[in-house]
């Protein structure tokens, strides 16, 4: 798989329990996308940047230099990160 995230800011609103954020950092790793985890359960001003982006308290929330992705979407974060 070719990958063109260098450069990318990755952030990941989540929480340990949650199946689709293990799924999505799962994802990340196996495509070498460096990312920055923020878990929503334990650090407040995470939840509170989270909401203040969405409106909404669902995880994940995969932020892509500022494009959201609320879920797991594989196909919409292999395209926004460039991996084919």
């Amino acid at each position: 798989m070719e990958n063109t995230t260098a450069g990318k800011k990755v952030i990941i609103y989540s929480t340990p329990t949650c199946g689709y954020c293990k799924l999505a950092k799962s994802f990340f790793k196996e495509n070498g996308v460096e990312y920055v985890e923020k878990d929503v359960s334990v650090d407040l001003e995470a939840q509170k940047e989270m909401i203040s982006k969405t409106n909404q308290m669902g995880v994940p929330v995969i932020d892509i230099d500022g494009e959201l992705v609320i879920g797991f979407d594989q196909d919409h974060l292999a395209g926004l990160l460039g991996i084919k």
